[in-house]
């Protein structure tokens, strides 16, 4: 493919490609091919420019020439994508309503102008005949509320002989209702598919033994292993073990769900204890991205409290809307005057403006690289006050390396190295892929060589090999829980180890084998993000790690934090965080691992990283892009502007229906200037509604902090 580079910056490239404008299916493909590469950490392309911006793995040079050879070789037409990638696409969505909005505007302004009053009239009806029947059915079920007043409204325009403000009512509530569906629609779409199965890789079960697989190769009737903290990427059915599952993806219930042999199971749940190997039934398709988005659809946590609040409200003033225009009517003696107060809906800008604001503060968060999963963690978000951190792999850098092995017996540290990464490769952490990532460095095999893996959460990894026991993880796990022990020639050197870096312990039958350092730095701009933090309103910054003492003071101390605690255990920071809560806190606590899914649970507001522990993943609220730590400050930013754009259309909505209220039984205005300010008005102010929430300068804050700027 033939592409010129039109400007660049370190870990980001924008190119612009020999096709010009696109159409909106050949533009998924291509963003979901250039996604998969291994150079890629995300793309979004640009159908009407034919551009595409592309943030890389890293800033190194080498990525970004690896990455530009690969697109010079990629043959878009070539390229089979899952359906579900066109589904989850907002491109087709977006052409579709602007059609549809532009033909509705369109058909107005004509049959306006060019048609007759008995032409006009019988369409009116027609058109109507759908809110006066919802009006009717609310009513008659005992429901006073918009859909009745709608109804009444649109019945006493027409039988009036109204014919022009029954047909702008109609027309203002179509504009409105379509409106409200596209935005629903393309804020849950986008919702669904970030939250949407993501899985490129999986431990195929075969003769015996584990192979780590692409999940394109997996067939029907495969057998595919799934260790605790990880996703299941396909349906199926329980072939042997027990876990237990947590299904909120699906169902949203938050509680897992034990599945042993026999059982079904499902493609995006998690496993939060345990381990099954998973019979395939259903290859990836569509059946997760529709599951999600029924269950968005229906939650209610998508809506934040005020907006709850506004709506109760909402429905709450028809009934005096209703019955305040007959009383109008007969103490004025004028239909006039009592249409006009019965076309002065406060309602009906409330449940318009309301949930806009929300889905579109919601939409900024994911253009943003954010997935906020609820308008109502949004609220929480903008009304905290305390934060709590995790260390390794959030204030720390994403990706940890491998510094030194250092060995406490006759193995070579290539030898350690392999036991090490064998172990490590099969869960999801930072350190882990740190082990896994140093092995491939430098060219050392580690196939499998053991019996069943055994996760520890929080503290390490157990195996057996060739009949000995073999434990990886902290210090507290393997001196204190196994009581493995140091050779007495090799004491003075355990005693000397160098406490600028984090320790990984591994033992083999009871006695320690190698002491592996892992260095850790502090990502770059995480002061910055917490300084911003804090001017944001955060009031107490907190950091807790199962880590030692030493490396946490060490962080913590260099931040600036209020408070850290070390050697804490998964039970200890979801204590912590209910202690907080308890003393009428708004807790907010950020987290990658499986450790930290506990208190990720019990925070008001539970923030993991993206490439973090999928169970982590599951029981988030909201999940950032990884190396987007700004992206906190941009959260909080979205969120308070969030808070003052519904006190806004809140106050808007009651001055603008009061003053129409009020000139309406004074006789100042008719019916069909009441409702045609009150809908343009509403229009309006849900149209300011979708408007950005913050300036291009608010915005650029999260590359800058990347850069460590």
């Amino acid at each position: 493919m033939k592409f010129r580079i039109k400007h660049f910056l370190p870990g980001r490239v924008r190119l612009v490609t020999e096709y010009g404008r696109m159409d909106n299916k050949f533009a998924d493909v291509l963003e979901y091919h250039i996604s998969k590469m291994q150079t890629v950490k995300l793309c979004k392309v640009y159908e009407r420019s034919g551009s595409m911006l592309v943030k890389l793995v890293n800033e190194e040079r080498k990525t970004l020439l690896e990455f530009l050879q690969a697109v010079r070789k990629l043959e878009p037409d070539a390229v089979k994508v899952p359906e579900y990638v066109h589904e989850a696409s907002s491109r087709e969505l977006n052409a579709h309503y602007k059609e549809k909005l532009v033909t509705k505007v369109g058909k107005k302004v004509l049959s306006t102008i060019f048609l007759p009053w008995y032409i006009k009239a019988p369409l009116t009806v027609i058109k109507g005949s759908k809110y006066i029947k919802n009006g009717i059915g609310a009513l008659l079920q005992g429901k006073v509320q918009v859909a009745g007043l709608d109804g009444v409204a649109i019945s006493v325009a027409i039988l009036s002989g109204n014919i022009s403000t029954a047909s702008s009512v109609i027309f203002l509530l179509d504009i409105g209702d379509t409106l409200e569906e596209w935005t629903h629609k393309r804020v849950f779409g986008d919702l669904a598919k970030s939250m949407a199965l993501n899985v490129t890789k999986t431990w195929l079960v075969k003769d015996g033994a584990e192979i780590l697989v692409s999940t394109d190769d997996i067939q029907v009737g495969d057998l595919v292993r799934v260790h605790v903290g990880n996703v299941i990427p396909f349906d199926g059915e329980v072939f042997e073990g027990e876990a237990l599952v947590n299904q909120s993806s699906i169902t949203g219930e938050p509680l897992g769900v034990v599945k042993d042999e026999g059982k079904a199971v499902f493609a995006g749940t998690v496993l939060e204890e345990g381990e099954i190997v998973v019979k395939v039934r259903q290859i990836k398709g569509t059946n997760k991205y529709d599951q999600i988005v029924k269950m968005i659809e229906s939650s209610e946590r998508i809506k934040s409290v005020t907006e709850s609040q506004a709506m109760h409200l909402a429905d709450k003033l028809v009934p005096y809307t209703l019955c305040g225009a007959p009383i109008v009517g007969i103490l004025t003696g004028s239909l006039t005057k009592a249409m006009s107060v019965l076309m002065v809906d406060f309602s009906c800008a409330l449940k318009l403006a309301m949930p806009i604001s929300v889905l579109s503060a919601i939409e900024e968060a994911s253009r943003n690289s954010i997935t906020v999963k609820g308008g109502k963690f949004l609220e929480d978000i903008a009304q905290a006050d305390t934060l709590i951190f995790d260390k390794t792999g959030t204030l720390t850098a994403a990706s940890p390396k491998v510094k030194e092995i250092i060995s406490f017996g006759e193995r070579s540290e290539r030898e350690l190295l392999k036991i090490a990464a064998c172990l490590e490769e099969h869960f999801p952490h930072s350190v882990a892929k740190a082990i896994v990532g140093e092995a491939k460095r430098q060219g050392v095999e580690h196939e499998e060589m053991h019996s069943k893996v055994e996760y520890i959460v929080a503290h390490g990894i157990a195996t057996t090999i060739n009949d000995k026991r073999v434990v990886i993880g902290s210090q507290h796990f393997i001196f204190e829980d196994e009581k493995a022990r140091v050779r007495p020639e090799f004491q003075d050197k355990f005693d000397s180890l160098s406490k600028e870096y984090s320790h990984l312990f591994l033992s083999i039958n009871g006695t320690l084998e190698a002491v592996i350092y892992i260095e850790d730095p502090i990502r770059d701009g995480i002061k910055d993000v917490i300084a911003n933090l804090r001017a944001e309103g955060i009031g107490r910054i907190v950091m807790m790690t199962g880590d030692s003492r030493h490396t946490a003071k060490a962080v913590a101390g260099e931040l600036g934090l209020d408070e850290f605690y070390a050697e804490v255990l998964p039970e200890d920071k979801a204590k912590f965080v209910a202690a907080e809560k308890a003393a009428g806190r708004k807790v907010i606590m950020v987290g990658d691992g499986i450790n930290d899914t506990p208190a990720l649970s019990q925070a008001d507001v539970g923030i993991a990283v993206s490439e973090g522990a999928q169970i982590a993943l599951e029981i988030a609220d909201v999940i950032i892009e990884e190396g987007e730590m700004g992206g906190l400050v941009i959260l909080r930013r979205i969120a308070k502007s969030l808070m003052k754009r519904i006190d806004f259309n809140y106050k808007s909505i009651l001055g603008i229906n009061g003053a129409l209220l009020a000139l309406g039984i004074a006789g100042g205005i008719g019916p069909a200037t009441a409702s045609f300010v009150h809908n343009t008005s509403t229009l309006l102010i849900g149209a300011k509604s979708t408007l950005p929430y913050l300036k291009k300068n608010e915005l650029e804050y999260s590359s800058k902090t990347n850069r460590g700027k």
